[in-house]
């Protein structure tokens, strides 16, 4: 009889084809109502995710979710995406985190939504994990309403200065601290 063999972690592949230029600048550059969204991934231990990927969907200002398809350039010779064209708002970012755990989104507040839905792909995860990043404590919310304070906190992003909000993201931790998750199943 053969010993089983060990449980591999799958990835991250993230780095190779997934990431592109200019996937947070989901605002049009120089666009005057832009607004910056930034944050840390961390683990379980606390520590830095410096290879996560996160994407983000959200509605326009004028609360439409259509956004604008094909802005992304691709180099006539190799076909290799050269990012966005900066200048059509997309509704939709992939960013990945640096050495230090650190992601930057740069987008316009979402009309009729006070959240921005996030995506995230780590590291030993099998499945990739959704939430969202609200900039208001909205009590409207039917989903912030339903949890308890300690919990709601877990999804609102802090406001550091205008038009600037920090939303770290915790895959684990204690249940206070631990960023919740939705369950689409």
């Amino acid at each position: 009889m053969t010993a089983p063999t060990p449980s591999q972690t799958v990835g991250p592949f993230y780095g190779y084809a997934l990431p592109f230029v200019g996937g947070g600048d989901v605002a049009p550059a120089g666009h005057a109502g832009a607004i910056t969204v930034h944050g840390y991934v961390y683990d379980g231990a606390g520590q830095p995710i410096p290879d996560a990927l996160l994407e983000f969907w959200q509605t326009g200002p004028d609360g439409s979710t259509t956004g604008a398809p094909g802005s992304l350039r691709r180099d006539a010779t190799t076909g290799a995406v050269i990012g966005r064209n900066g200048v059509d708002f997309t509704g939709f970012g992939r960013v990945p985190t640096d050495a230090d755990g650190h992601y930057v989104l740069r987008t316009l507040p979402p009309g009729d939504s006070p959240y921005i839905s996030v995506c995230v792909f780590a590291r030993g995860l099998l499945h990739h994990l959704f939430t969202r990043a609200y900039l208001t404590d909205s009590a409207e919310d039917q989903l912030l309403a339903s949890l308890a304070p300690e919990r709601r906190a877990t999804l609102v992003a802090a406001c550091e200065r205008d038009r600037v909000y920090r939303f770290d993201i915790r895959l684990q931790g204690d249940s206070d601290e631990e960023t919740v998750f939705l369950d689409f199943g």
